[in-house]
């Protein structure tokens, strides 16, 4: 459909992800320190810590912050402990979306989630509601001109579950949560720079949204990434690309 360019959508997440750089340190080191707190300090046997840490480290975080909320987690050090809750509910046009959150004090995250989801023509949903529409999946995406023979042949050596090239010259890159350390490790040492790799909540289908659409639901969709107790946002829309460049 014209107006939908993945890549237009992709660069719209990077802007996103960029735009919430003076927040980030404190969602990174909550969840530094929830995954330590789930299965311990150190990465090399906890998988969703050696990936918040390399988040943090790519974003410039000390080591020793880093490490203290890592010990933080693990209970070596004293510090808040935070709570991990998902909501779900659907956005304007019947968008599915999800709500990670890391969180002090669920009453104040709930009623801020519902409070925003009402504002943006909304609602809240039950536990399970559209959760089932997502799985959590390692994505790399190259932009368009990379070596499409190389790439596959080093991401399905390194264990990627599916290499997806499209239209517009780009290769999209699949693997578990478990192997997307590994896998983005072996692109960098091949010398592959992805455009954008993210552990996310995969949709298994997609709405095309219009240009008006988009716009309502990219206010709601900021509008939650805004909050402090917010980690991540995921939803199965494809935005108008056109519409995005006017936001």
């Amino acid at each position: 459909m014209a107006g939908h360019s993945k890549w237009a959508n992709i660069q719209h997440r990077k802007k996103a992800q960029d735009n919430k750089r003076g927040k980030l340190f404190t969602k990174l080191i909550r969840e530094i320190t929830s995954a330590a707190r789930l299965a311990g300090s150190d990465p090399d046997s906890n998988p969703r810590l050696r990936l918040a840490i390399d988040k943090a480290l790519s974003a410039n975080m000390g080591r020793d912050t880093v490490e203290r909320a890592a010990k933080r987690g693990a209970g070596e050090l004293d510090g808040d402990n935070y709570e991990e809750i998902r909501y779900e509910g659907y956005g304007p046009s019947g968008v599915a979306i999800m709500v990670d959150t890391l969180t002090d004090n669920r009453n104040r995250t709930v009623a801020e989630i519902r409070h925003l989801f009402s504002k943006h023509g909304g609602s809240l949903g039950t536990d399970g509601s559209v959760a089932y529409l997502f799985t959590e999946t390692g994505e790399i995406s190259l932009a368009p001109g990379a070596d499409e023979e190389q790439v596959l042949e080093v991401a399905l050596e390194a264990g990627a579950d599916d290499v997806i090239s499209d239209d517009e010259g780009g290769v999209e890159i699949l693997v578990s949560p478990a192997g997307f350390a590994d896998l983005l490790q072996a692109l960098t040492d091949a010398g592959i720079e992805p455009d954008l790799a993210e552990v996310v909540q995969r949709p298994s289908n997609k709405i095309e949204l219009d240009g008006e659409a988009t716009v309502s639901v990219s206010k709601l969709i900021d509008a939650m990434e805004e909050l402090d107790d917010v980690q991540e946002v995921s939803s199965n829309v494809i935005f108008d690309s056109d519409a995005l460049e006017q936001i």
